[in-house]
């Protein structure tokens, strides 16, 4: 997650890379607004943000304002 990225997007979004492909991911509603992410890559990076989402938003309001966030499981 990019907490700096408030510019570009203006949105609550994370990137995630899959070998030398990325996707950047809006935390509300999963979705791949850009980048190139195979499609069952994208798939599961959207299951996961819909199960973390919470946890995701409220690390983003932490982050955005300077505090430290807390560890989120990532995807395996």
């Amino acid at each position: 997650m990019y907490f700096f990225d408030t510019q570009k997007h203006h949105l609550p979004n994370l990137h995630a890379e899959y070998g030398e492909t990325e996707g950047i991911f809006t935390l509300a509603d999963g979705e791949m607004i850009e980048g190139d992410l195979p499609n069952k890559q994208k798939k599961l990076v959207a299951a996961w943000i819909e199960i973390h989402r919470d946890d995701l938003m409220a690390d983003w309001r932490l982050a955005v304002s300077g505090q430290s966030v807390f560890k989120i499981e990532p995807l395996k």
